[in-house]
């Protein structure tokens, strides 16, 4: 079953068993909760800025895959459940990233020099600005055609696009009514 339908079934659960379930695997602290409302007459539901299994970090949600899949592949994956592989825009949110890869491995990120060699463009068309870099000693270096960069347990590095890493999708966070 791929991440975002693992994602989709979690969300079809009862309150109780998500609760019970994140809890067991420890990874209740990862997400920001906020206290549940009621949806007019409906069941209570927890109100939450970010779908199951997706992390809240500054007003943003994070999908850290499970699976690994090509630069190419892990774009599209986003795409399709409307968020983008990521685009990093602060030195916050650069160590955040990078401390979640410390523990998962290298990490597909939203940036390549595919369109042209050495010059490097988020997935949001934006050019990347050279105050915010975060490149690991001697990177970029496109040995053997290096056009798509990942995130390492110590800073960016560029690789080659049809390597398989882990990947990770942003979108903005949603915000919960006032009921």
């Amino acid at each position: 079953m791929s991440d975002f339908k693992q994602v989709r079934v979690q969300q079809l659960d009862p309150l109780e068993e998500e609760l019970a379930a994140s809890s067991a695997r420890g990874s209740l602290s990862h997400h920001a909760l906020q206290p549940p409302s009621r949806a007019g007459s409906s069941a209570d539901r927890l109100c939450r800025p970010c779908p199951w299994d997706w992390t809240f970090f500054q007003g943003h949600c994070y999908f850290f895959s499970k699976s690994q899949r090509n630069w190419h592949d892990s774009v599209t994956a986003c795409q399709e459940e409307g968020a983008q592989l990521v685009v990093i825009n602060s030195a916050e949110e650069q160590n955040f990233l990078l401390q979640i890869s410390k523990n998962k491995g290298s990490t597909w990120m939203g940036l390549s020099d595919l369109n042209e060699e050495a010059t490097w463009h988020w997935v949001d068309g934006s050019p990347l600005s050279p105050s915010l870099t975060y490149w690991n000693e001697g990177e970029p270096n496109n040995v053997g055609e290096e056009d798509c960069a990942e995130i390492t347990d110590s800073g960016w590095n560029d690789a080659k696009c049809d390597a398989e890493k882990f990947w990770v999708c942003k979108t903005s966070s949603s915000s919960c009514p006032n009921t």
